[in-house]
Protein backbone atom coordinates (compact mmCIF):
# COMPACT_ATOMS: atom_id res chain seq x y z
CA UNK A 1 0.00 0.00 0.00
CA UNK A 2 1.99 3.08 -1.17
CA UNK A 3 1.79 5.94 1.35
CA UNK A 4 3.00 9.53 1.59
CA UNK A 5 3.67 8.99 5.30
CA UNK A 6 4.80 6.17 7.61
CA UNK A 7 8.17 6.89 9.21
CA UNK A 8 6.49 7.61 12.54
CA UNK A 9 4.64 4.29 12.56
CA UNK A 10 5.91 0.86 13.60
CA UNK A 11 3.03 -1.31 12.40
CA UNK A 12 0.88 -1.46 9.30
CA UNK A 13 -2.55 0.12 9.19
CA UNK A 14 -5.42 -2.28 9.78
CA UNK A 15 -6.84 -3.21 6.38
CA UNK A 16 -10.40 -2.14 7.17
CA UNK A 17 -9.13 1.08 8.76
CA UNK A 18 -7.04 1.75 5.65
CA UNK A 19 -10.05 1.27 3.41
CA UNK A 20 -12.21 3.42 5.67
CA UNK A 21 -9.59 6.18 5.51
CA UNK A 22 -8.83 5.92 1.79
CA UNK A 23 -10.38 8.28 -0.75
CA UNK A 24 -8.93 7.08 -4.05
CA UNK A 25 -12.27 5.49 -4.95
CA UNK A 26 -13.80 8.92 -5.44
CA UNK A 27 -11.04 11.56 -5.48
CA UNK A 28 -9.55 9.95 -8.60
CA UNK A 29 -12.04 12.17 -10.41
CA UNK A 30 -9.58 14.97 -9.70
CA UNK A 31 -6.59 13.41 -11.45
CA UNK A 32 -6.40 16.18 -14.04
CA UNK A 33 -6.52 18.84 -11.35
CA UNK A 34 -3.95 17.05 -9.19
CA UNK A 35 -1.55 16.72 -12.09
CA UNK A 36 -2.12 20.33 -13.17
CA UNK A 37 -1.34 21.51 -9.65
CA UNK A 38 1.74 19.30 -9.49
CA UNK A 39 3.02 20.60 -12.83
CA UNK A 40 2.61 24.19 -11.65
CA UNK A 41 4.32 23.36 -8.34
CA UNK A 42 7.24 21.65 -10.10
CA UNK A 43 7.62 24.59 -12.47
CA UNK A 44 7.64 27.03 -9.55
CA UNK A 45 10.19 24.94 -7.61
CA UNK A 46 12.51 25.04 -10.62
CA UNK A 47 12.01 28.76 -11.15
CA UNK A 48 12.85 29.49 -7.51
CA UNK A 49 15.95 27.24 -7.55
CA UNK A 50 14.54 24.98 -4.86
CA UNK A 51 15.12 22.12 -7.28
CA UNK A 52 17.21 22.23 -10.44
CA UNK A 53 15.78 23.19 -13.80
CA UNK A 54 16.55 19.71 -15.10
CA UNK A 55 14.70 18.08 -12.20
CA UNK A 56 11.75 20.39 -12.74
CA UNK A 57 11.63 19.58 -16.48
CA UNK A 58 11.84 15.83 -15.87
CA UNK A 59 9.01 16.03 -13.34
CA UNK A 60 6.82 18.01 -15.71
CA UNK A 61 7.43 15.70 -18.67
CA UNK A 62 6.67 12.64 -16.54
CA UNK A 63 3.52 14.21 -15.08
CA UNK A 64 2.25 15.03 -18.56
CA UNK A 65 2.86 11.41 -19.60
CA UNK A 66 1.01 10.12 -16.53
CA UNK A 67 -1.95 12.30 -17.47
CA UNK A 68 -1.88 11.02 -21.05
CA UNK A 69 -1.73 7.41 -19.85
CA UNK A 70 -4.71 7.96 -17.56
CA UNK A 71 -6.70 9.57 -20.35
CA UNK A 72 -5.93 6.71 -22.73
CA UNK A 73 -6.68 4.05 -20.08
CA UNK A 74 -3.11 2.78 -20.25
CA UNK A 75 -2.94 3.55 -16.53
CA UNK A 76 -5.59 3.19 -13.82
CA UNK A 77 -6.01 4.44 -10.27
CA UNK A 78 -6.60 1.34 -8.14
CA UNK A 79 -7.67 0.95 -4.52
CA UNK A 80 -4.14 0.06 -3.44
CA UNK A 81 -3.45 3.81 -3.36
CA UNK A 82 -4.74 5.85 -0.46
CA UNK A 83 -5.73 8.81 -2.59
CA UNK A 84 -5.10 10.44 -5.94
CA UNK A 85 -2.16 12.38 -4.49
CA UNK A 86 -0.28 9.26 -3.39
CA UNK A 87 -1.06 7.62 -6.73
CA UNK A 88 0.44 10.44 -8.80
CA UNK A 89 3.53 10.82 -6.64
CA UNK A 90 4.14 7.06 -6.44
CA UNK A 91 3.85 6.57 -10.21
CA UNK A 92 6.05 9.62 -10.77
CA UNK A 93 8.75 8.21 -8.48
CA UNK A 94 8.53 4.79 -10.15
CA UNK A 95 9.13 6.45 -13.51
CA UNK A 96 11.87 9.00 -12.72
CA UNK A 97 13.34 7.68 -9.49
CA UNK A 98 14.23 9.77 -6.45
CA UNK A 99 13.65 13.01 -8.33
CA UNK A 100 9.95 12.24 -8.03
CA UNK A 101 10.24 12.33 -4.25
CA UNK A 102 11.20 16.00 -4.47
CA UNK A 103 7.82 17.02 -5.90
CA UNK A 104 6.28 17.36 -2.46
CA UNK A 105 8.91 19.89 -1.36
CA UNK A 106 7.15 22.91 0.15
CA UNK A 107 3.75 21.27 -0.17
CA UNK A 108 1.32 19.38 2.08
CA UNK A 109 -1.58 17.16 1.19
CA UNK A 110 -3.69 19.76 2.97
CA UNK A 111 -2.98 22.58 0.54
CA UNK A 112 -2.77 20.08 -2.31
CA UNK A 113 -6.29 18.76 -1.77
CA UNK A 114 -7.56 22.31 -1.21
CA UNK A 115 -6.10 23.24 -4.59
CA UNK A 116 -7.46 20.17 -6.36
CA UNK A 117 -10.96 20.76 -5.05
CA UNK A 118 -10.88 24.42 -6.06
CA UNK A 119 -9.66 23.57 -9.57
CA UNK A 120 -12.30 20.85 -9.91
CA UNK A 121 -15.06 23.14 -8.63
CA UNK A 122 -14.05 25.92 -11.03
CA UNK A 123 -14.45 23.53 -13.95
CA UNK A 124 -17.77 22.27 -12.61
CA UNK A 125 -19.06 25.83 -12.33
CA UNK A 126 -18.24 26.33 -15.99
CA UNK A 127 -20.01 23.10 -16.97
CA UNK A 128 -23.06 23.99 -14.91
CA UNK A 129 -23.20 27.45 -16.43
CA UNK A 130 -22.97 25.95 -19.92
CA UNK A 131 -25.88 23.64 -19.11
CA UNK A 132 -28.03 26.57 -18.02
CA UNK A 133 -26.97 28.58 -21.07
CA UNK A 134 -28.09 25.75 -23.37
CA UNK A 135 -31.43 25.63 -21.57
CA UNK A 136 -31.82 29.39 -21.92
CA UNK A 137 -31.34 29.06 -25.68
CA UNK A 138 -34.14 26.49 -25.80
CA UNK A 139 -36.34 28.79 -23.75
CA UNK A 140 -35.53 31.71 -26.04
CA UNK A 141 -36.76 29.78 -29.07
CA UNK A 142 -40.04 29.06 -27.30
CA UNK A 143 -40.39 32.70 -26.21
CA UNK A 144 -39.75 34.11 -29.70
CA UNK A 145 -42.30 31.81 -31.30
CA UNK A 146 -45.13 32.17 -28.78
CA UNK A 147 -45.73 35.87 -28.16
CA UNK A 148 -49.34 35.38 -29.29
CA UNK A 149 -49.95 31.97 -27.72
CA UNK A 150 -52.54 32.78 -25.08
CA UNK A 151 -52.90 30.81 -21.89
CA UNK A 152 -54.15 31.31 -18.36
CA UNK A 153 -51.80 32.68 -15.78
CA UNK A 154 -52.31 31.10 -12.36
CA UNK A 155 -52.26 32.05 -8.71
CA UNK A 156 -53.03 29.43 -6.06
CA UNK A 157 -53.22 26.98 -9.00
CA UNK A 158 -56.39 28.78 -10.08
CA UNK A 159 -56.82 30.59 -13.36
CA UNK A 160 -56.13 34.26 -12.72
CA UNK A 161 -55.40 36.47 -15.74
CA UNK A 162 -54.53 35.81 -19.37
CA UNK A 163 -50.86 35.78 -20.32
CA UNK A 164 -48.87 34.31 -23.19
CA UNK A 165 -46.66 31.25 -23.28
CA UNK A 166 -43.78 33.58 -24.11
CA UNK A 167 -44.39 35.54 -20.93
CA UNK A 168 -44.65 32.38 -18.84
CA UNK A 169 -41.38 30.98 -20.24
CA UNK A 170 -39.73 34.35 -19.71
CA UNK A 171 -40.24 33.93 -15.97
CA UNK A 172 -38.00 30.84 -16.04
CA UNK A 173 -35.47 32.59 -18.27
CA UNK A 174 -35.17 35.23 -15.54
CA UNK A 175 -34.65 32.59 -12.85
CA UNK A 176 -31.81 31.08 -14.84
CA UNK A 177 -30.22 34.52 -15.35
CA UNK A 178 -30.02 34.82 -11.57
CA UNK A 179 -28.61 31.30 -11.31
CA UNK A 180 -25.82 32.18 -13.72
CA UNK A 181 -25.09 35.40 -11.87
CA UNK A 182 -24.69 33.40 -8.65
CA UNK A 183 -22.28 31.01 -10.37
CA UNK A 184 -20.17 33.89 -11.67
CA UNK A 185 -20.06 35.45 -8.23
CA UNK A 186 -18.92 32.19 -6.63
CA UNK A 187 -16.29 31.67 -9.34
CA UNK A 188 -14.86 35.14 -8.74
CA UNK A 189 -14.89 34.89 -4.95
CA UNK A 190 -13.18 31.49 -4.82
CA UNK A 191 -10.53 32.28 -7.43
CA UNK A 192 -7.48 32.54 -5.17
CA UNK A 193 -4.79 29.87 -4.96
CA UNK A 194 -4.21 27.91 -1.71
CA UNK A 195 -1.07 26.11 -2.89
CA UNK A 196 1.91 27.10 -0.77
CA UNK A 197 -0.07 27.22 2.45
CA UNK A 198 1.46 23.93 3.57
CA UNK A 199 -0.28 21.92 6.25
CA UNK A 200 -1.54 25.09 7.96
CA UNK A 201 1.41 27.42 8.61
CA UNK A 202 3.06 27.93 5.25
CA UNK A 203 6.57 26.65 4.58
CA UNK A 204 10.19 27.60 5.23
CA UNK A 205 10.94 27.46 1.52
CA UNK A 206 10.81 30.77 -0.31
CA UNK A 207 8.04 29.80 -2.70
CA UNK A 208 6.75 32.13 -5.40
CA UNK A 209 3.05 31.74 -4.67
CA UNK A 210 2.12 34.55 -7.06
CA UNK A 211 3.75 32.63 -9.90
CA UNK A 212 1.91 29.42 -9.02
CA UNK A 213 -1.39 31.30 -8.87
CA UNK A 214 -0.68 32.83 -12.28
CA UNK A 215 0.13 29.43 -13.81
CA UNK A 216 -3.15 28.00 -12.52
CA UNK A 217 -5.20 31.05 -13.64
CA UNK A 218 -6.17 32.20 -10.16
CA UNK A 219 -6.73 35.84 -11.03
CA UNK A 220 -7.00 36.92 -7.38
CA UNK A 221 -3.52 35.59 -6.67
CA UNK A 222 -2.58 33.47 -3.64
CA UNK A 223 -4.79 33.13 -0.57
CA UNK A 224 -3.90 35.48 2.31
CA UNK A 225 -4.08 33.16 5.32
CA UNK A 226 -2.58 29.67 5.34
CA UNK A 227 -4.90 28.32 8.05
CA UNK A 228 -8.01 29.49 6.24
CA UNK A 229 -6.58 28.25 2.93
CA UNK A 230 -6.50 24.59 3.95
CA UNK A 231 -9.77 24.65 5.94
CA UNK A 232 -11.97 26.77 3.67
CA UNK A 233 -14.91 25.01 2.09
CA UNK A 234 -17.14 28.08 1.85
CA UNK A 235 -16.89 28.06 -1.92
CA UNK A 236 -18.19 24.49 -2.02
CA UNK A 237 -21.05 25.31 0.32
CA UNK A 238 -21.90 28.32 -1.85
CA UNK A 239 -21.76 26.19 -4.99
CA UNK A 240 -23.98 23.50 -3.47
CA UNK A 241 -26.36 26.25 -2.40
CA UNK A 242 -26.41 27.63 -5.95
CA UNK A 243 -26.96 24.11 -7.29
CA UNK A 244 -29.85 23.68 -4.86
CA UNK A 245 -31.47 26.86 -6.14
CA UNK A 246 -30.98 25.71 -9.73
CA UNK A 247 -32.68 22.44 -8.84
CA UNK A 248 -35.49 24.31 -7.12
CA UNK A 249 -36.10 26.23 -10.35
CA UNK A 250 -35.94 23.04 -12.42
CA UNK A 251 -38.29 21.34 -9.99
CA UNK A 252 -40.86 24.12 -10.22
CA UNK A 253 -40.61 23.98 -13.99
CA UNK A 254 -40.94 20.19 -13.90
CA UNK A 255 -44.01 20.44 -11.68
CA UNK A 256 -45.69 22.64 -14.25
CA UNK A 257 -44.76 20.30 -17.11
CA UNK A 258 -46.20 17.40 -15.10
CA UNK A 259 -49.45 19.29 -14.47
CA UNK A 260 -49.68 20.51 -18.06
CA UNK A 261 -49.10 16.97 -19.30
CA UNK A 262 -52.08 15.62 -17.35
CA UNK A 263 -55.31 14.76 -19.13
CA UNK A 264 -57.08 17.46 -17.15
CA UNK A 265 -54.84 20.16 -18.67
CA UNK A 266 -53.41 18.69 -21.90
CA UNK A 267 -51.36 21.84 -22.48
CA UNK A 268 -48.34 19.84 -23.67
CA UNK A 269 -47.40 16.63 -25.41
CA UNK A 270 -44.09 15.23 -24.23
CA UNK A 271 -42.05 13.55 -26.96
CA UNK A 272 -41.90 9.76 -26.80
CA UNK A 273 -38.13 9.96 -26.35
CA UNK A 274 -38.66 11.60 -22.97
CA UNK A 275 -41.68 9.61 -21.77
CA UNK A 276 -42.33 6.12 -20.48
CA UNK A 277 -45.36 3.85 -20.32
CA UNK A 278 -46.99 1.72 -17.68
CA UNK A 279 -46.35 -1.99 -17.19
CA UNK A 280 -50.07 -2.58 -16.70
CA UNK A 281 -51.99 0.39 -18.13
CA UNK A 282 -51.45 0.64 -21.89
CA UNK A 283 -52.95 4.13 -22.17
CA UNK A 284 -50.37 5.74 -19.90
CA UNK A 285 -47.65 8.12 -21.09
CA UNK A 286 -45.71 9.24 -18.06
CA UNK A 287 -43.58 12.41 -17.66
CA UNK A 288 -40.78 10.48 -15.96
CA UNK A 289 -37.96 12.88 -16.83
CA UNK A 290 -39.79 15.80 -15.20
CA UNK A 291 -40.68 13.64 -12.20
CA UNK A 292 -37.09 12.48 -11.77
CA UNK A 293 -35.79 16.04 -11.94
CA UNK A 294 -38.33 16.98 -9.28
CA UNK A 295 -37.29 13.99 -7.18
CA UNK A 296 -33.54 14.54 -7.52
CA UNK A 297 -33.91 18.05 -6.14
CA UNK A 298 -34.06 16.60 -2.63
CA UNK A 299 -30.85 14.71 -3.31
CA UNK A 300 -28.99 17.94 -4.08
CA UNK A 301 -30.50 19.63 -1.02
CA UNK A 302 -29.20 16.69 1.01
CA UNK A 303 -25.66 17.25 -0.26
CA UNK A 304 -25.79 20.88 0.85
CA UNK A 305 -27.07 19.98 4.31
CA UNK A 306 -24.50 17.20 4.63
CA UNK A 307 -21.58 19.54 3.95
CA UNK A 308 -22.95 22.27 6.20
CA UNK A 309 -23.29 19.72 8.98
CA UNK A 310 -19.79 18.37 8.39
CA UNK A 311 -18.20 21.82 8.55
CA UNK A 312 -20.12 23.25 11.50
CA UNK A 313 -17.98 21.66 14.24
CA UNK A 314 -14.50 21.62 12.72
CA UNK A 315 -11.82 23.64 14.56
CA UNK A 316 -8.97 25.21 12.62
CA UNK A 317 -7.19 24.12 10.60
CA UNK A 318 -7.55 20.90 8.57
CA UNK A 319 -9.36 17.83 9.91
CA UNK A 320 -10.06 14.51 8.22
CA UNK A 321 -13.79 15.28 8.38
CA UNK A 322 -13.23 17.45 5.33
CA UNK A 323 -12.69 14.37 3.20
CA UNK A 324 -16.48 14.06 3.40
CA UNK A 325 -16.82 17.13 1.17
CA UNK A 326 -16.07 15.17 -1.97
CA UNK A 327 -18.63 12.42 -2.43
CA UNK A 328 -21.62 14.62 -1.65
CA UNK A 329 -20.26 17.45 -3.81
CA UNK A 330 -19.42 15.19 -6.74
CA UNK A 331 -22.87 13.64 -6.56
CA UNK A 332 -24.64 17.01 -6.48
CA UNK A 333 -22.59 18.36 -9.39
CA UNK A 334 -23.24 15.30 -11.55
CA UNK A 335 -26.92 15.23 -10.62
CA UNK A 336 -27.43 18.85 -11.69
CA UNK A 337 -25.54 18.34 -14.95
CA UNK A 338 -27.67 15.29 -15.74
CA UNK A 339 -30.89 17.09 -14.86
CA UNK A 340 -30.03 20.14 -16.97
CA UNK A 341 -29.17 17.95 -19.95
CA UNK A 342 -32.27 15.75 -19.79
CA UNK A 343 -34.67 18.56 -18.94
CA UNK A 344 -33.36 20.58 -21.89
CA UNK A 345 -33.81 17.59 -24.16
CA UNK A 346 -37.39 17.16 -22.98
CA UNK A 347 -38.21 20.86 -23.30
CA UNK A 348 -36.66 21.22 -26.75
CA UNK A 349 -38.86 18.41 -28.12
CA UNK A 350 -42.10 19.20 -26.31
CA UNK A 351 -45.26 20.17 -28.22
CA UNK A 352 -47.45 22.94 -26.84
CA UNK A 353 -51.16 22.50 -27.53
CA UNK A 354 -51.89 26.14 -28.28
CA UNK A 355 -55.62 25.80 -28.94
CA UNK A 356 -56.13 23.95 -25.67
CA UNK A 357 -54.20 26.60 -23.75
CA UNK A 358 -56.22 29.42 -25.30
CA UNK A 359 -59.50 27.60 -24.68
CA UNK A 360 -58.52 27.12 -21.05
CA UNK A 361 -57.88 30.85 -20.71
CA UNK A 362 -61.31 31.63 -22.15
CA UNK A 363 -63.08 29.22 -19.83
CA UNK A 364 -61.44 30.38 -16.64
CA UNK A 365 -62.86 33.92 -16.38
CA UNK A 366 -59.31 35.24 -16.66
CA UNK A 367 -60.76 38.40 -18.22
CA UNK A 368 -62.90 39.29 -15.19
CA UNK A 369 -60.48 41.99 -14.05
CA UNK A 370 -60.62 43.50 -17.53
CA UNK A 371 -64.42 43.68 -17.34
CA UNK A 372 -64.02 45.63 -14.11
CA UNK A 373 -61.37 47.88 -15.69
CA UNK A 374 -63.83 48.63 -18.52
CA UNK A 375 -66.18 50.22 -15.98
CA UNK A 376 -63.37 51.99 -14.11
CA UNK A 377 -62.44 53.77 -17.33
CA UNK A 378 -66.04 55.00 -17.45
CA UNK A 379 -65.80 56.50 -13.99
CA UNK A 380 -67.01 53.63 -11.78
CA UNK A 381 -64.96 53.26 -8.55
CA UNK A 382 -62.83 50.12 -8.75
CA UNK A 383 -64.46 48.45 -5.73
CA UNK A 384 -67.91 48.87 -7.27
CA UNK A 385 -66.63 47.69 -10.66
CA UNK A 386 -65.02 44.67 -8.95
CA UNK A 387 -68.37 43.75 -7.39
CA UNK A 388 -70.22 44.11 -10.69
CA UNK A 389 -67.68 41.94 -12.48
CA UNK A 390 -68.01 39.33 -9.74
CA UNK A 391 -71.78 39.18 -10.23
CA UNK A 392 -71.23 38.74 -13.98
CA UNK A 393 -68.96 35.78 -13.24
CA UNK A 394 -71.70 34.22 -11.07
CA UNK A 395 -74.21 34.75 -13.87
CA UNK A 396 -71.88 33.13 -16.41
CA UNK A 397 -71.35 30.15 -14.10
CA UNK A 398 -75.12 29.71 -13.70
CA UNK A 399 -75.53 29.79 -17.49
CA UNK A 400 -72.54 27.48 -18.01
CA UNK A 401 -70.80 29.97 -20.27
CA UNK A 402 -67.88 32.42 -20.25
CA UNK A 403 -67.91 36.20 -19.90
CA UNK A 404 -67.60 36.34 -23.69
CA UNK A 405 -70.75 34.21 -23.93
CA UNK A 406 -72.99 36.54 -21.94
CA UNK A 407 -75.41 38.69 -23.93
CA UNK A 408 -75.24 42.46 -23.87
CA UNK A 409 -78.53 42.48 -21.97
CA UNK A 410 -76.89 40.29 -19.30
CA UNK A 411 -74.21 42.96 -18.95
CA UNK A 412 -76.68 45.84 -18.87
CA UNK A 413 -78.61 44.18 -16.05
CA UNK A 414 -75.53 44.86 -13.95
CA UNK A 415 -74.62 48.26 -15.39
CA UNK A 416 -75.99 50.47 -18.13
CA UNK A 417 -72.44 51.58 -18.88
CA UNK A 418 -71.71 48.36 -20.75
CA UNK A 419 -71.83 48.72 -24.52
CA UNK A 420 -71.09 46.45 -27.48
CA UNK A 421 -67.38 47.21 -27.21
CA UNK A 422 -67.21 45.19 -23.98
CA UNK A 423 -66.58 42.07 -26.07
CA UNK A 424 -63.49 43.55 -27.64
CA UNK A 425 -62.35 44.84 -24.24
CA UNK A 426 -62.40 41.35 -22.72
CA UNK A 427 -61.00 39.43 -25.67
CA UNK A 428 -57.81 37.54 -24.78
CA UNK A 429 -55.76 39.54 -27.27
CA UNK A 430 -56.98 42.87 -25.88
CA UNK A 431 -56.54 41.72 -22.29
CA UNK A 432 -52.92 40.84 -22.97
CA UNK A 433 -52.11 43.81 -25.19
CA UNK A 434 -53.55 46.33 -22.71
CA UNK A 435 -50.93 45.24 -20.21
CA UNK A 436 -48.39 47.75 -21.44
CA UNK A 437 -46.10 48.10 -18.41
CA UNK A 438 -42.56 46.84 -18.93
CA UNK A 439 -42.34 43.25 -17.73
CA UNK A 440 -45.97 42.50 -18.62
CA UNK A 441 -47.09 40.06 -21.35
CA UNK A 442 -48.15 42.71 -23.88
CA UNK A 443 -46.30 42.68 -27.20
CA UNK A 444 -44.72 46.11 -26.64
CA UNK A 445 -43.09 44.83 -23.46
CA UNK A 446 -42.20 41.41 -24.86
CA UNK A 447 -40.47 42.92 -27.90
CA UNK A 448 -38.11 44.82 -25.59
CA UNK A 449 -37.52 41.74 -23.46
CA UNK A 450 -36.83 39.54 -26.48
CA UNK A 451 -34.27 42.07 -27.74
CA UNK A 452 -32.65 42.02 -24.32
CA UNK A 453 -32.53 38.20 -24.25
CA UNK A 454 -31.06 38.13 -27.74
CA UNK A 455 -28.23 40.47 -26.75
CA UNK A 456 -27.77 38.65 -23.44
CA UNK A 457 -27.29 35.29 -25.14
CA UNK A 458 -24.86 36.73 -27.68
CA UNK A 459 -22.75 38.33 -24.94
CA UNK A 460 -22.80 35.24 -22.74
CA UNK A 461 -21.99 32.76 -25.50
CA UNK A 462 -18.22 33.07 -25.08
CA UNK A 463 -18.15 33.53 -21.32
CA UNK A 464 -15.99 30.52 -20.46
CA UNK A 465 -14.02 30.05 -23.68
CA UNK A 466 -10.74 30.61 -21.88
Amino acid sequence: MPKLWGGRFTSATDRSAYEFNASSGFDKKMYKEDIAGSIAHARMLGKCGIISSDESSRMIDALIKIREDLESDALHVTDEYEDIHSFVETILTERIGDIGKKLHTGRSRNDQVALDMKLYTRNQIKLTDKGIFDLQNTLFDIIKNNTDTYMPGFTHLQKAQPVTLAHHMSAYFEMFIRDRERLKSIFDRMNSCPLGSGALAGTTYDLDREYTAELLLFDKGPTRNSMDSVSDRDYLIEFLSALSIIMMHLSRFSEEIIIWNSNEYSFVEIDDRYSTGSSIMPQKKNPDIAELVRGKTGRVYGSLMSLLTTMKGIPLAYDKDMQEDKEVSFDAMETVHDCLREFNGMLSTITFNKNTMEKSARQGFTNATDAADYLVKKGVPFRDAHSISGRLVLKAISLNTSLDGLSLSDYKEESDLFEEDIYDAISLKTCVEKRVTFGAPGSASMKKIIRYYDEYLKEEAGLWKN
